[in-house]
């Protein structure tokens, strides 16, 4: 394993961070504590209790996985798409790295960068609701292991695009809609029994249960299906980031 090559990529991408602090950090932060504002301080306190918790505090499982997604797929699909589009791809490609080491070094800095919103905005929820972690390991397992699954998935879609276009797509119309309906402001179980059923098949209810059962012990599905269903979308994007290294789609033609 050639970790100096992994370092080099890493730190590259994380240097890219810091001189774009305020999109890359900021921006997201201040975004999503207006939903603490409007939804968590404004309208949650007109809402009965979710499970026993305050309905400002169930949001902020839910606002953090929503966040987390979104930073993880930007971060990386823009990560691996500009050098594609400059052809500083091709040097890396050259170059004594292995497929393994050049994900790690990508999607570790994407994946990176998306805990720390996510750290950050935890934080921050403490200024507006009265929250607490049931489950701090269960929780640091979930936000790692979404942020390293959708960084590869941002990984595929920046490797996929080939236009700027193409590189918001996927993101805006179909992972923003699945997060806003996969129970990040809502239980599903407050919905009638066929949609409850329909919902089951959006992946990112497993996402949100789970990580909010972490902090609350009240979850949509058992921790332990959500925990599975994890680790499945984890290996689906290995399998599929071994085949586009394997036979060099759009990155060797």
């Amino acid at each position: 394993m050639n970790f100096y090559a992994i370092k080099a990529i890493y730190k590259f991408e994380m240097a890219r961070t810091w001189r774009t602090i305020a999109q890359s950090i900021v921006s997201p932060v201040v975004s999503t504590s207006l939903y603490f504002v409007v939804f968590g301080s404004a309208i949650g306190s007109r809402m009965s209790d979710i499970g026993g918790v305050s309905y400002g505090a169930f949001l902020v499982p839910g606002l953090i996985m929503m966040s987390l997604l979104t930073q993880s797929i930007s971060n990386a699909s823009f990560g691996i798409y500009f050098p594609r589009f400059t052809g500083t791809i091709y040097e890396v490609l050259s170059a004594p790295v292995s497929p393994t080491e050049i994900v790690l070094g990508y999607v570790g800095a994407a994946a990176t960068k998306a805990i720390m919103v996510g750290s950050i905005i935890l934080l921050t929820a403490t200024l507006f609701v009265d929250m607490h972690i049931m489950h701090p390991l269960s929780m640091l397992v979930f936000l790692v292991m979404t942020a390293m699954t959708f960084s590869m998935f941002g990984f595929i879609i920046g490797i996929w695009a080939d236009n700027f276009e193409k590189l918001n797509i996927i993101p805006l119309l179909i992972v923003m809609p699945l997060t806003f309906l996969g129970g990040s402001f809502y239980s599903i179980s407050m919905l009638p029994e066929f949609w409850q059923k329909v919902s089951l098949f959006n992946p990112v209810v497993y996402l949100v249960s789970g990580f909010r059962w972490s902090f609350y012990e009240i979850s949509d599905v058992k921790v332990s299906v959500s925990f599975l269903m994890t680790l499945f979308f984890l290996s689906v994007c290995i399998v599929v980031l071994h085949w586009i290294f394997k036979t060099g789609y759009r990155l060797k033609n």
